[in-house]
C-alpha cells in the first residue's frame, strides 16, 4: 500500500497542473467558441519568461507578475481582438488552420527573439520546498503542496464563475451569439476579451507550473502537454471544470503509477506513460455521446452575413482559360527541365525533396481538400509507408518500387481504421482523434525495432526497375517526377469524377449530402483511406530519397507543420500541394545556411501566413492566381471591346 501511494502522489500536482491548462482550454471554448489548440505555445512563452527573468536575478513574485498575470492575458487579448473574434462561428477548418499557425508559429518567433540556448527551468516556490508532513510513509513537499492547492482554488473559483454569475452567463451567451447578446445590452467584444485573457493567465500559470517537470524549456513539450490538457478537458465534457480538475488529476496519477508498476528500460514502460492521455482522449472522444459532434458553433443570426465567397474556381473567357493552362505547361517544363540540366547537385536534392514532399501533401488535398475532412497524423502514414519499404527490402530483399505498393496499402489499412471510430466524430474531433493517434504511434509503435527500428532506424536502399538503377541523383530525380505526376493525375480524376462531387458535396454539408443520396460513411472512410494510402506512398519515396529515417522523420509536430503549410498555399487544388511541397523545401535549404536561432524563419513564415486562411481560405497562391487571371480577364475584355469599336 506504501508503494501504491508514493507512486500516486506525485501524480497528484502533475495532474493538477493539466487540469489548470485544461480549464483554460474549457473557458476559451465556452468563452468564444474557439478551441485554442495555440494554448501550449502561450504557456510555453510565460515558462520562457519566468526563466528568463529569474535566471537574470529577478525576484520571483516579479517575474510571476510580469510572465503571467501581464503579458499571458495581454497575449490572450491580441489573440482575441486580431484574429480569433473573426472565427466564433466558422467551420471548423477555418479555426484550425490560424490556431495550428499560432502553435508553430509563436515558438518560432520567441527563439528568433532569444535564440536557441537551452534553459533550465526554474520553479515557482509558492511555499518552502521542504517536507510538510509524511502520508503512508511518503514525504509531501511545499512545492508539491502549493501546485495541487493553487490549481483546486483556482478552477474552483473558475466554475463558480461561469456557472453562478452574470458574467458568465453573457460569456455563453455571446458565444451563441454575438448580436442577440448585444441586443440584450451586453457588450461582447469586452465580454469575449476579457474571457481570452483569463484563460490566457491560465495558461501562463499552468506554464510556470509544469516547466519544471522536464529538464529544459521546449515548446515540444507544451505541445504533449497541451493534449494531455485536451483529455482532461474531454473527460469535463469541454463543458465541466470541476470534472475536468479530476480528469486531470487521475491522469497524473495514472502516468505516475505506470512509470512505478512497469519495468523499467522497456519500450512499453517509457513509452506508454508518455502515450497514456493521448489514449484515453482517443477512447473518451470516441465512447463519449455528447462529444461526437464537437461541430461549429452556430449563430441563429448568421444569415445577416454575407455568404462566404466560393472555394470554387471562376469561369474564365476562353482566351484567358487557355492561357493560363498554356503558361503553366510551359512553366512546369521550363522547371523540371532547369532542374534536371542546370541546378548544381544539392538543390536538385532539395528539388527532389520537396517533389516527394509534394506527394505526402497531395494527401491532404485527397483528405481536406476535397473532403473536408481533418487529419494531424499524415506524417504518421507517410512514416508507415517509409517503414514498411525499408523493412521489406532489409529483411525479404523486396523491390523498393514493389515496396512503395505495400507500403501504401498499409499506410490506407491504417487510414480505414482510423477512419472507422471517426466516424462517430465531427470536426476538430476528428483532428484531435487523429492527433492521439500519431502521438501514440510516436511514443510507441515506432520505436519498435520491427516496425521504426527504433532509435537507429531503417535503411531504404534507391529503387532499381528492369535492370535500371535510380540510385543517381538525376535518375531518382526524373523517377519522383513521373511518380508525382501518376500520383496528382489520379488525384486530379478523383476530384473530376463522381467520387470528388460526392466527397465535395460531404465538404459542403453532410446533412445535406445524405439528402440527396450520398452515402457519407462510405465516403469518409474512402477518403481517409485514399489518403493514407497517397501518403504512405510519398512516405516511401521520401525514405529511399534520404537513404536512412527513423521515427524522429514522422514525429506528430511534422503532421501539424503539413496541414499548415498546405492550408496556407492551396490546400483545395493539386497544383497548390505541389507548390506547398517545394516551398517548404526551398526556403528551408535558404535558411539552412543561416545562424541556427535564424532556422525559425521557417515556422514563422509559415506560421503566419497561416492566419490567412481565415480571410483566404483558398490559400495565399491560389488567391494570387485567381487575382492574376482576373487582371488578365479584363484587360482581354477591354481589348475585346475596343476591337469591336474599332470594327465596326
Amino acid at each position: 500500500m506504501s508503494q501504491l501511494v508514493s507512486f500516486v502522489l506525485p501524480g497528484i500536482p502533475y495532474g493538477c497542473a493539466y487540469a489548470l491548462m485544461a480549464a483554460g482550454l474549457v473557458l476559451t471554448y465556452q468563452a468564444s467558441g474557439v478551441f485554442n489548440l495555440a494554448f501550449g505555445a502561450q504557456a510555453f512563452v510565460s515558462a520562457v519568461l519566468f526563466t528568463i527573468a529569474v535566471h537574470s536575478g529577478w525576484p520571483e513574485w516579479t517575474a510571476f507578475v510580469v510572465s503571467v498575470v501581464i503579458v499571458a492575458p495581454l497575449i490572450g487579448v491580441l489573440l482575441e481582438q486580431l484574429l480569433f473574434r473573426f472565427t466564433r462561428t466558422a467551420p471548423p477548418l477555418v479555426k484550425l488552420v490560424p490556431a495550428l499557425g499560432l502553435l508553430i508559429a509563436i515558438p518560432s518567433l520567441v527563439q528568433l527573439l532569444i535564440g536557441t540556448a537551452a534553459r533550465v527551468p526554474s520553479a515557482l516556490l509558492l511555499a518552502p520546498n521542504e517536507v510538510y508532513f509524511h502520508l503512508a510513509g511518503s514525504p509531501v513537499s511545499g512545492e508539491e503542496l502549493s501546485t495541487t492547492v493553487v490549481a483546486v482554488v483556482v478552477i474552483l473559483l473558475l466554475a463558480a464563475l461561469l456557472q453562478s454569475s452574470g458574467l458568465g452567463l453573457r460569456m455563453r451567451a455571446v458565444v451563441e451569439s454575438p448580436r442577440m447578446a448585444e441586443l440584450a445590452g451586453v457588450r461582447s467584444e469586452r465580454v469575449s476579451a476579457f474571457a481570452w485573457a483569463l484563460s490566457s493567465l491560465f495558461a501562463g500559470l499552468a506554464g510556470v507550473l509544469l516547466a519544471p517537470i522536464y529538464p529544459q524549456v521546449n515548446a515540444g513539450n507544451f505541445t504533449a502537454l497541451l493534449v494531455a490538457a485536451i483529455a482532461a478537458a474531454a473527460i469535463g465534457g469541454f463543458e465541466s471544470l470541476p470534472l475536468t480538475l479530476l480528469g486531470g488529476v487521475a491522469l497524473g496519477i495514472v502516468q505516475e503509477v505506470i512509470a512505478g508498476y512497469l519495468p523499467s528500460g522497456s519500450i512499453l514502460s517509457s513509452g506508454l506513460r508518455p502515450a497514456f492521455p493521448f489514449v484515453v482522449l482517443a477512447v473518451v472522444l470516441v465512447s463519449r455521446r455528447s462529444l461526437r459532434a464537437q461541430a461549429s458553433v452556430s449563430d441563429p443570426l448568421a444569415g445577416c452575413d454575407p455568404p462566404p465567397p466560393s472555394l470554387r474556381p471562376p469561369a474564365r473567357m476562353a482566351e484567358v482559360a487557355i492561357g493560363s493552362r498554356v503558361f503553366a505547361g510551359i512553366l512546369t517544363a521550363a522547371l523540371i527541365v532547369t532542374a534536371a540540366v542546370l541546378v548544381p547537385g544539392n538543390w536538385e536534392f532539395t528539388l527532389t525533396q520537396g517533389l516527394v514532399l509534394s506527394i505526402v501533401f497531395l494527401s491532404i488535398t485527397v483528405l481536406t481538400g476535397l473532403g473536408g475532412q481533418i487529419s494531424l497524423c499524415q506524417a504518421t502514414f507517410a512514416g508507415a509507408g517509409a517503414f514498411a519499404v525499408g523493412q521489406l527490402a532489409a529483411h525479404f530483399g523486396t523491390p523498393v518500387l514493389l515496396g512503395l505498393v505495400v507500403g501504401g496499402v498499409l499506410a490506407a489499412g491504417l487510414g480505414a481504421l482510423i477512419a472507422w471510430p471517426s466516424l462517430r466524430l465531427g470536426g476538430l474531433s476528428v483532428g484531435l482523434l487523429t492527433l492521439s493517434f500519431a502521438l501514440v504511434a510516436d511514443n510507441v509503435l515506432f520505436l519498435y525495432s520491427w516496425s521504426g527500428g527504433g532509435a537507429s532506424g531503417v535503411s531504404v536502399p534507391r529503387p532499381t526497375l528492369a535492370g535500371i538503377s535510380f540510385a543517381g541523383s538525376s535518375a531518382f530525380f526524373w523517377l519522383v517526377v513521373v511518380l508525382l505526376g501518376l500520383v496528382a493525375l489520379a488525384v486530379r480524376l478523383v476530384g473530376a469524377g463522381t467520387t470528388g462531387q460526392e466527397l465535395a458535396a460531404i465538404r459542403g454539408s453532410e446533412i445535406g449530402a445524405a439528402s440527396i443520396g450520398v452515402n457519407v460513411r462510405r465516403l469518409r472512410v474512402v477518403a481517409f483511406t485514399l489518403s493514407a494510402a497517397v501518403a504512405g506512398v510519398g512516405g516511401g519515396l521520401y525514405a529511399s530519397l534520404q537513404q536512412s529515417v527513423s521515427p524522429t522523420d514522422f514525429n506528430y509536430q511534422f503532421s501539424l507543420v503539413y496541414v499548415v503549410v498546405v492550408a496556407s498555399i492551396g490546400i483545395y487544388t493539386v497544383a497548390g500541394a505541389i507548390e506547398a511541397g517545394l516551398a517548404y523545401t526551398i526556403f528551408f535549404q535558404l535558411i539552412g545556411n543561416l545562424p541556427s536561432r535564424y532556422s525559425a524563419l521557417l515556422g514563422l513564415v509559415f506560421g503566419l501566413v497561416a492566419l490567412s486562411y481565415v480571410r483566404h481560405p483558398e490559400g495565399v497562391v491560389e488567391y494570387a492566381r485567381i487575382w492574376v487571371l482576373d487582371r488578365a480577364e479584363q484587360l482581354a475584355r477591354f481589348l475585346k471591346r475596343h476591337e469591336q469599336v474599332a470594327g465596326g
